[in-house]
């Protein structure tokens, strides 16, 4: 079900539970939609010839805008494909996919551009950006055609978790991007250190005798990337900070006025090195799972503003790539119909209220990427979700609409069920109806 531009018809929501990211509330009201976007909130009556859907007390939100997830296509379709991460999207409450361009061909030129935006726009029934690669082929030696990658629609730069070794190279590409206001994505890793690791060090990672990397190398790679910044002026988001020992280098950043913000991916919010403890290779991600106590830290920093941003890093894996020994196994997990509810982890643990979390995973993406959804404000988008945060489920993986299914949750009780997403006012997913 490819998005459309066709005029949807006006849409009245009553008896929501209204989750507001910018104003910080969560309210009882109504919402009306019409001509694709939100019109008004808290009206007495619908408008005439408007739908009416009753929320019967529900949470109604803006869609989520998931920022950085991988789309298989091209060179990994068998993985996942443009209509398969479509689905699972709108399955999960997400209305904005952010993708990335570590892809076989990597995203690096204006025309392998255009061909998954024009494929993105035909087969998912969800919003689809683009990231484009920071360098030629993510090597890390020859910077791309930013002016043209930025005027073929590309909304960052990034080379995803193929750190740019060479501080020269990444000096020019973050001057360039100054100059013409582009955004660039780091990973911050030290490559040397991190290469290789399966598992955070400690003693966890020593019993198990599995390779590891340090916090450190988190933090090493950060302090480079903002001298840098420091140097060039440019705009820059950290990916994934995941390490306590990173954080008062990110508040150094922000508190110096650079423009800075950062992620953090939702399974480093809610997992631990522990659950890596029976070599359950469905845990292995990039960076590694941390302890507890820098997900502790983590957490906090969102809950203050100091990381922005919260995503799912959906990574498709096939089976062949994952029944592997751990050290061997390929890293990365599914989490596009993940991400809300294992949000609700924090919500319902008291971590973090629903309007922060909808600040981290819907407006704030939104607005460092220049998007202007992830609000319920009057001439916003009128994409939203609908959704039960108390609705318990034990999850199967065999039921996501993901091609693959290597998510860390399978079998997990969760809480959370998405009931309804409309893109541009238009339902993309509704419970109990095929998409």
């Amino acid at each position: 079900m490819p998005l459309n531009e066709d005029a949807p018809q006006p849409l009245f929501f009553r008896n929501a539970r209204l989750i507001d990211p910018e104003a910080g509330t969560d309210t009882t009201g109504t919402l009306s939609l019409a001509n694709g976007r939100i019109v008004a909130r808290d009206q007495a009556a619908p408008p005439a010839g408007a739908t009416v859907i009753d929320c019967a007390g529900r949470c109604l939100a803006p869609g989520l805008v998931d920022w950085g997830v991988n789309l298989g296509e091209p060179g990994a379709r068998h993985k996942e494909s443009f209509r398969s991460a479509g689905l699972a999207a709108a399955v999960g409450g997400v209305t904005t996919l952010i993708a990335r361009p570590d892809t076989d061909p990597p995203i690096d030129t204006p025309e392998t551009l255009e061909f998954v935006r024009r494929r993105a726009a035909a087969e998912t029934p969800v919003r689809v950006h683009h990231m484009a690669a920071l360098t030629r082929a993510r090597a890390g030696r020859e910077m791309v055609e930013i002016g043209f990658m930025l005027d073929a629609g590309a909304l960052a730069f990034t080379d995803a978790d193929a750190v740019v070794r060479d501080t020269r190279v990444m000096a020019r590409c973050l001057t360039y991007a100054r100059g013409v206001g582009a955004l660039v994505v780091g990973h911050p890793q030290d490559p040397g250190l991190s290469a290789g690791a399966a598992a955070t060090s400690g003693k966890l990672a020593s019993l198990r005798g599995l390779p590891a990397v340090s916090p450190m190398a988190e933090r090493m790679g950060f302090d480079r990337d903002m001298a840098l910044i420091e140097m060039t002026g440019a705009r820059y988001h950290a990916d994934q900070i995941t390490c306590a020992r990173t954080l008062p280098a990110l508040e150094r950043a922000k508190g110096n006025g650079f423009d800075v913000t950062a992620g953090v991916s939702i399974h480093h919010l809610t997992l631990n090195e522990f659950d890596l403890g029976d070599y359950r290779t469905f845990f292995k991600l990039t960076p590694p799972l941390r302890a507890e106590d820098d997900r502790r830290a983590v957490v906090q920093a969102v809950a203050d503003g100091l990381i922005d941003v919260i995503g799912s890093f959906h990574t498709p894996q096939d089976e062949e790539s994952k029944r592997l020994p751990f050290e061997e196994a390929a890293p990365g997990a599914v989490g596009l119909q993940t991400l809300l509810p294992a949000a609700m982890r924090l919500y319902h643990a008291g971590a973090l209220s629903l309007p922060q979390l909808w600040r981290a995973m819907a407006l704030n993406p939104a607005r460092r990427l220049g998007l202007d959804c992830g609000r319920l404000t009057p001439g916003a988008p009128a994409d939203l979700v609908l959704f039960d945060p108390d609705a318990p489920f034990v999850l199967d993986r065999f039921t996501l609409r993901s091609k693959s299914k290597n998510t860390p949750f399978d079998g997990a009780r969760m809480e959370g069920r998405v009931l309804g997403s409309w893109v541009a006012g238009k339902p993309v997913y509704r419970e109990g109806e095929e998409t």
